[in-house]
């Protein structure tokens, strides 16, 4: 007796995708002095610090979280910094965990189907075979006994993993849980415990700007000019480090000052696209990636164009 055509799976209509909405480019900054990158590294670091200190804060506010405990963390922020850096910060804390409550959700997800499988296979009986798509059970007594445990394991931590987004608690690592877990064994990665802090503090630093509408060059805190000069809006307690006055003010600088990277810090490449993105109708938003070692960070920038993209 011939077996059964086996059916096959419909094709849905087609359809056009919408094309990307916006644009990212990222370059190296050149020419910086030694005092460049050790203004870079402490604004980075005194920025993560306050990160880190601001995430803790809206961790612990959990399902509690309101406008009025928001206002207060950008408050306490903006007198160790300024309140664009203070802006910064505390978007990019709810949106850290806001993606945690996400994939909190999504794991539950993804455990809820697991213990669903495991539950149909191991009741059906053993060496029974699946049909029509559908799985069988278990081949020997051995791997039911072995999914009958990992089903147990899978129940508990279900049950965990929901207790503690019911409560509001998420698991953020700032700078990769990756990143931390190597520190366990970094001569696997081919890292010298040294090099594994370098890496690990450059990757909790902070140097991110919000786009502001109306503002010259997208924003005042993190600035590109078309020419590919660079300048950095310092936080408080550093500006006594700053090399330039802030615009409109007269000499001695004002308490929020910058520090300006001398023209052509952007490659000739990117500065079209630089000046591209300061005349854009979205204002766009910047911020720098830096590795460790020396004359190694990457201003990057993010916009809207106001056109249709090629």
């Amino acid at each position: 007796m011939a077996e059964p055509k086996k059916v096959l799976r419909a094709i849905g209509r087609t359809f056009v995708a919408d094309g990307p909405s916006g644009v990212s480019i990222r370059d190296r900054l050149k020419g910086l002095t030694a005092e460049d990158e050790k203004l870079l590294r402490l604004v980075g670091a005194h920025m993560g610090r306050l990160a880190s200190v601001d995430l803790k804060a809206r961790c612990d506010d959990a399902l509690k979280h309101s406008t009025d405990t928001g206002a207060h963390r950008k408050r306490e922020l903006t007198s160790v910094s300024s309140s664009r850096w203070a802006g910064s910060v505390t978007t990019s804390t709810h949106d850290q965990w806001g993606l945690s409550r996400r994939a909190q959700h999504a794991h539950l997800q993804s455990l809820d189907a697991s213990i669903r499988m495991l539950r149909h296979r191991l009741s059906l009986p053993v060496g029974e075979k699946g049909s029509r798509g559908k799985p069988g059970g278990y081949r020997s007594r051995h791997e039911w006994f072995t999914k009958s445990r990992r089903l147990a394991f899978l129940e508990d931590r279900y049950e965990r993993v929901h207790t503690e987004r019911e409560a509001g608690r998420v698991s953020v690592v700032r700078g990769g849980r990756k990143l931390l877990n190597t520190r366990h064994n970094p001569a696997a990665a081919q890292l010298t415990d040294t090099q594994w802090q370098e890496r690990w503090e450059a990757a909790r630093w902070f140097l991110n700007a919000d786009g502001e509408s109306g503002k010259r060059y997208g924003n005042e805190t993190i600035r590109v000019t078309p020419d590919g000069e660079v300048s950095v809006k310092l936080p408080a307690p550093l500006t006594g480090l700053a090399n330039a006055k802030q615009a409109g003010t007269s000499s001695p600088p004002a308490s929020h000052s910058r520090t300006g990277a001398r023209n052509g810090a952007i490659g000739p490449k990117r500065t079209e696209r630089w000046r591209t993105a300061s005349t854009s109708a979205s204002p766009p938003a910047a911020g720098t990636w830096t590795r460790p070692g020396p004359a190694k960070t990457f201003p990057s920038c993010r916009w809207t164009p106001c056109g249709p993209m090629a």
